[in-house]
C-alpha cells in the first residue's frame, strides 16, 4: 500500500498521539477514504516501522474469590484471555485451519463463539448456533479486547 506523504504524517501523527491499530484503521477510511483490512494496517505500521504506544493498564485489585476460581481454567489451556465489559476473548495456541490466529469468545449473555482471522485479515466468527447474535453493546468490547490481546502477542 501506498501512502501520499500528507497520509503518512498523519499516521505517525495519530501513533503519536496513543492511537490504537483500530483508530489509525477508521482514521484512514475517515479521513482519507482508504479502506484497509486490520492486517492491512499492521502491515502498514511495520513497513513504516511506527510502533504504537501501550496504553498504560490498570494494576489489578485483589483477587476476588469468582476471580481466582476463574484463574485456574485460564492456566490450564495456556491460552492467552482478555475480559473486559463482561465479554471474555482467548487465542487458541494452534489456530483453525484456513487461518492465521483463532480463539473463543464469550459474551455477556454467557455464549461462546469461535472467531478466527483469515489470510486476507478478515475477522469471521462460527456462530453457537445458527442465526445467533451477540449483544450489540458487546461487539465494540470485543473488537477492541481482540485488538488489545492480539498488539500483547505481537499479531
Amino acid at each position: 500500500m501506498t501512502l501520499t506523504p500528507e497520509q503518512l504524517a498523519a499516521v505517525q501523527q495519530w501513533a503519536g498521539e496513543g492511537a490504537t491499530l483500530n483508530d489509525v484503521q477508521q482514521r484512514l477510511k475517515q479521513q482519507f477514504g482508504l479502506s484497509i483490512t486490520y492486517l492491512d494496517a499492521r502491515l502498514l505500521m511495520m513497513d513504516l516501522e511506527v510502533k504504537l504506544k501501550d496504553k498504560p493498564r490498570e494494576q489489578p485489585k485483589a483477587a476476588e474469590p469468582e476471580v481466582a476460581a476463574a484463574a485456574p481454567a485460564v492456566e490450564a489451556d495456556n491460552s492467552p484471555a482478555e475480559t473486559a465489559g463482561g465479554v471474555t476473548v482467548t487465542v487458541d495456541e494452534l489456530a483453525i485451519a484456513g487461518a492465521m490466529v483463532s480463539g473463543q469468545v464469550t459474551f455477556t449473555d454467557g455464549k461462546t463463539a469461535g472467531w478466527f482471522i483469515d489470510q486476507m485479515g478478515r475477522l469471521g466468527m462460527r456462530a453457537p448456533e445458527p442465526g445467533y447474535k451477540p449483544p450489540a453493546e458487546d461487539v465494540p468490547v470485543f473488537q477492541q479486547e481482540l485488538d488489545r490481546l492480539l498488539v500483547n502477542l505481537g499479531y
